[in-house]
């Protein structure tokens, strides 16, 4: 390791922001990386650093930029968002999503019988977990293990997997709408609401230059704002915990969305970006490599698997019945993520618009992902015991 442990904070910092600064240096002036995206290239990048040993694979620093740095990005993307621009992604995003959680639940079976003379008797089990997190997120994984009495032996093995596995197909998610998907021009145009010309310019612009002065004003009121959605969002999660956190959050931020002060702000996409670079360049270094060797391959090769077979059916049906790439990997990643990747997704390609239904059908996949998962389980038990 090249950080000192009594300074290992400042130090993982360090590095997690100069990965993002390589990141978008090598977008801007490269050839080869520029449709891959500094999104993309953040993930690579700091999963190059972790894997080479110039960085832990654990950190409190990395929960930070998962946790709260993440929600930050998202409040402020969420703070430019015109409810009046979502209505037209929702019917196509739900199919694909909805295509998404038939793709996992697939891929869970199958895998399952695949893989069952190599992992054993608790193979249905796993069938159950990978279907349920690959349909709404993490949250399903532990919800559902912990329904089935998964042995902690394989419930590690499967998050460790499913880490790796959802950075991959976050990169994939990323770079598939750069080669198969509509040109920016083609997008529609996120209203900023300033009164300077920026809200002519089009979303990819706003995500790396404000158009407009960024003033100190600015500055200090977004992080008033971002801070006390957090602060007021977790306050009423704890009065009415039926409700996540999320939800209360999303709603703050859009609410202050629609008034005129909030409009005329500069800088909160710019701001959002950069968060979500950090969260994206976290990923990749919690996603070390040699976990495969710990956890064995029959257990990647489940996690692996079965979000192929999702992808497979998601981006392969979804583009037979003509909805946008974009939209697709949104929807994806709602099921494979959850509704903050799919948030990443929504602000990493320049589409914002999308962010809502984003969330919507992310909550949607966490609400039906425990159902279907034990569904997926106890099916394959009987199939195969």
């Amino acid at each position: 390791m090249i950080f000192d442990p009594t300074e290992s904070t400042t130090t993982i910092t360090l590095v997690l922001v100069f990965t993002v600064v390589a990141a978008i240096w090598l977008e801007n002036n490269t050839r080869v990386f520029k449709k891959l995206g500094a999104a993309a290239l953040s993930i690579l990048i700091g999963m190059l650093f972790s894997n080479l040993g110039l960085i832990p694979g654990s950190s409190s620093v990395y929960d930070f930029f998962r946790g709260p740095g993440v929600l930050a990005g998202i409040t402020l993307f969420l703070l430019t968002v015109d409810l009046g621009s979502i209505r037209a992604a929702g019917g196509p995003m739900l199919k694909a999503f909805l295509l998404g959680a038939f793709g996992a639940a697939l891929g869970g079976a199958l895998m399952g019988l695949v893989l069952l003379d190599a992992i054993g008797p608790d193979t249905w089990k796993l069938s159950g977990q990978f279907a349920a997190t690959y349909i709404g997120g993490g949250v399903n994984f532990a919800a559902v293990g912990q329904a089935l009495d998964t042995s902690s032996e394989y419930f590690t093995a499967g998050v460790a997997a499913d880490v790796i596995v959802t950075a991959i197909w976050l990169i994939i998610c990323i770079t598939i709408p750069a080669y198969f998907g509509k040109t920016d021009s083609e997008q529609p145009v996120l209203d900023s609401g300033d009164e300077s010309g920026a809200s002519h310019s089009n979303t990819s612009n706003l995500l790396i230059s404000t158009g407009a002065p960024f003033t100190l004003w600015d500055l200090a009121v977004l992080a008033a704002t971002v801070m006390g959605c957090l602060w007021l969002s977790g306050v009423i999660a704890t009065f009415i915990p039926v409700i996540p956190k999320i939800i209360w959050l999303t709603t703050l931020a859009l609410v202050l969305a629609q008034t005129p002060a909030v409009q005329k702000l500069s800088g909160s996409l710019v701001l959002g970006n950069y968060f979500l670079l950090l969260f994206l360049a976290t990923n990749g270094a919690v996603s070390v490599i040699a976990r495969i060797i710990e956890i064995g391959p029959a257990i990647f090769y489940f996690a692996l698997g079965t979000v192929l077979i999702h992808g497979v059916i998601i981006f392969g049906i979804g583009m037979m019945l003509k909805i946008d790439t974009k939209i697709i990997a949104i929807a994806s990643q709602a099921n494979i993520g959850g509704a903050s990747s799919a948030m990443a997704i929504a602000g990493a390609r320049g589409t914002p618009h999308l962010i809502l239904p984003g969330i919507a059908v992310g909550l949607l996949g966490t609400a039906l992902g425990n159902y279907v998962g034990l569904l997926i389980a106890h099916l394959m038990k009987l199939f195969i015991t």
